[in-house]
């Protein structure tokens, strides 16, 4: 369930009332995602999205991320477009919380991955990423590896009644990982969540990249190591080496990756993986029974964590 926050007739209507779309039509909550209060908006104008951001989202960061969003569509991105009211601004409050209305997107995202999806996806990041170059706000990745120990240090004292040992594996990890970081790479725009939930596809082609709300300025080929562990594993976990290939050889193709960042794949990987077990793991501890957030099980994500540990070089992901 991802409406948080109902909205009332009356509410939205005089929130309406600050935008030239025309006239409601339809209006209905979006039972996907777990950050925000989503709402399906018809009006004269065509189909939008309403979000209402919830006290997950911290609200000095929206202008950064809604301008980042406008930025990357202007180039041709296909990601929603935030839609400016009478006044110019694309930001404002609906029912006590801060909202703004965005471009509606077709297709749906792959509940299966194949290897069909993951040339686009590659090709889709690389431009994504070469769009962003030119966007000059930076955002510090409030998740990046700043906020790794931190994040362990919440979540270590309750890790063994997951799965005993999981504490001193991940704690192994956290050093081994940080100690190998690469501080020297090409930085920039990058999604940082760009999950099969967040990308559509219509017809066999790409056609959207949603829920930019964990967007920051930071290594780009990080972003390129959260896609392959989103991406290339399957149910079983087996690295399907295949799926790689065609994502690696898409992205490169669009932005050529330096031999550094090449070689730094491993350790790259290794962190993101990292990143969803410390959350997930935070979140599987910390989210009160009854609450609307389904939790996702950290295991998930050692699993993953183990194969990119094992990694030796760039060769295991198909370079």
């Amino acid at each position: 369930m991802a409406v948080y926050t109902e909205v009332s007739d009356e509410a939205l209507a005089g929130f309406l009332a600050e935008y030239d779309i025309g006239k409601l039509i339809a209006f209905r909550g979006i039972a996907e995602g777990v950050e925000n209060s989503n709402y399906a908006l018809r009006t004269e104008a065509g189909d939008f999205i309403l979000t209402l951001y919830e006290k997950r989202v911290v609200p000095a960061d929206l202008p950064w991320f809604l301008g980042l969003m406008e930025h990357l569509a202007e180039r041709g991105i296909p990601c929603p477009l935030p839609v400016h009211g009478r006044d110019g601004q694309a930001l404002r409050v609906l029912c006590g919380r801060q909202a703004a209305i965005t471009t509606f997107l077709p297709g749906v995202w792959p509940r299966r991955v194949r290897l069909a999806h993951c040339a686009p996806l590659g090709a889709a990041l690389a431009a994504l990423h070469l769009a962003g170059r030119d966007y000059a706000p930076e955002r510090v990745n409030a998740l990046g590896p700043a906020s790794w120990a931190s994040l362990f240090a919440h979540a270590a004292g309750d890790a063994d009644r997951i799965r005993p040992g999981l504490r001193a594996e991940l704690e192994a990890a956290l050093h081994g990982i940080l100690e190998a970081w690469p501080e020297d790479l090409p930085r920039g725009q990058i999604h940082a969540d760009l999950f099969p939930d967040n990308v559509f596809f219509l017809d066999g082609k790409l056609s959207g990249l949603i829920d930019f709300y964990f967007a920051a300025t930071e290594l780009l080929a990080y972003d390129l190591a959260i896609c392959l562990n989103a991406w290339c594993f399957e149910p079983d976990y087996s690295f399907n080496v295949t799926k790689a290939r065609a994502l690696l050889g898409a992205y490169d193709a669009a932005r050529p990756l330096l031999q550094a960042e090449r070689a730094a794949l491993p350790v790259l990987c290794q962190g993101a993986a990292l990143r969803f077990v410390l959350t997930r793991l935070f979140d599987w501890i910390n989210t009160p029974s009854g609450a609307l957030v389904t939790r996702k099980d950290p295991l998930d994500y050692v699993r993953r964590l183990r194969f990119n540990l094992a990694a030796k070089d760039a060769g295991a992901y198909g370079f």
